[in-house]
């Protein structure tokens, strides 16, 4: 199947596979590894940058012309000024693998003016290798994915994850699930939001959502679900989540309970708030199930247009 692979598909596996290895064996003495803290609970270990560096060493070796931005990194490798951007989490899930929990991956994605056209997500732990070309589908090693057939949110299995760096608004989250969790028939927390991605493009998991996430958490996800017939955009529905730091995914009809559920919670909403708040106060107490959903689903619409702009501008 490698022969009918896109080249710069062929190269990103290449990639994530040299990491994969650097994992594994680090994995073997997890007792001597070193590891930083870039804030309260948001680990990085030399693995991390280990890994980071064979993916971009093997990526510019092939395309020196290249952009580069990475998790650990940033910009500070390959063209500042290319079409084409390859965006790199070198190992989603530190904190599960620092601790010997494994569930953590290589997500790797290539991006050509903003949007992604290659997406390659490797678990070393299992030797799962998830990938998509844009238009030619997403697969699984050998097999071809789909995104699962339920069609009802009561029967679905949903992934998400939570607050866990300092300064996160954890009562906007317990909100999200006191609203989700009565709705699906579980809720899941693996920890490694590029894996989540792909469990939901396999059907394992019917949806996903997430805030907080960056650009490198799921540029290649995010292709491998729309490949595998699924949908994937911010709180209200938009496309325009690469850098709005919410993402909801699924197949199309979980993708759209979720988004009517989500949609009260969108970031924009959410900076938005806080001015008007003192008069709607009263009327979303009085009637918190009509008036408040209704008010704050026409606010992100207007405001749409504005959005893509400036979420392009980082490639």
């Amino acid at each position: 199947m490698s022969q009918s692979l896109h080249p710069m598909l062929n190269i990103a596996i290449k990639a994530a596979r040299t990491a994969g290895a650097i994992i594994n064996r680090a994995s073997l003495d997890l007792d001597i590894l070193k590891i930083n803290t870039k804030s309260p609970n948001d680990f990085v270990s030399e693995v991390d940058h280990n890994a980071e560096a064979a993916i971009i060493e093997t990526l510019l070796t092939a395309y020196p012309g290249h952009g580069i931005l990475a998790e650990e990194s940033g910009r500070e490798h390959g063209s500042k000024h290319s079409d084409f951007v390859w965006i790199i989490d070198p190992l989603d899930g530190t904190t599960n693998f620092i601790h010997g929990f494994p569930v953590y991956c290589v997500s790797i994605a290539l991006s050509f003016r903003g949007k992604v056209e290659q997406a390659v997500v490797y678990d070393p732990t299992r030797n799962d290798l998830f990938m998509a070309s844009r238009g030619r589908g997403a697969y699984l090693n050998d097999k071809r994915l789909r995104v699962s057939k339920r069609t009802r949110l009561s029967d679905s299995l949903i992934g998400t994850g939570f607050p866990f760096r300092k300064g996160d608004n954890f009562q906007r989250y317990m909100k999200m699930f006191e609203t989700v969790m009565p709705e699906c028939a579980g809720l899941r927390r693996p920890g490694a939001a590029a894996l989540d991605l792909c469990y939901v493009a396999a059907g394992y998991l019917d949806g996903f959502f997430e805030t907080g996430l960056s650009p490198w958490d799921v540029a290649a996800g995010s292709l491998i679900i729309t490949e595998a017939g699924g949908l994937v955009g911010n709180f209200t529905g938009e496309s325009d989540f690469l850098n709005q730091r919410e993402i909801v995914a699924g197949s199309p009809k979980i993708y759209g309970q979720l988004v009517q559920l989500l949609s009260p919670f969108t970031r924009v909403i959410d900076e938005d708030e806080p001015a008007a708040a003192p008069a709607p106060a009263p009327a979303a107490d009085a009637a918190p199930a009509v008036r408040k959903p209704i008010r704050l689903r026409k606010k992100p619409a207007d405001e749409a247009p504005a959005a893509p702009a400036g979420d392009d501008a980082p490639f």
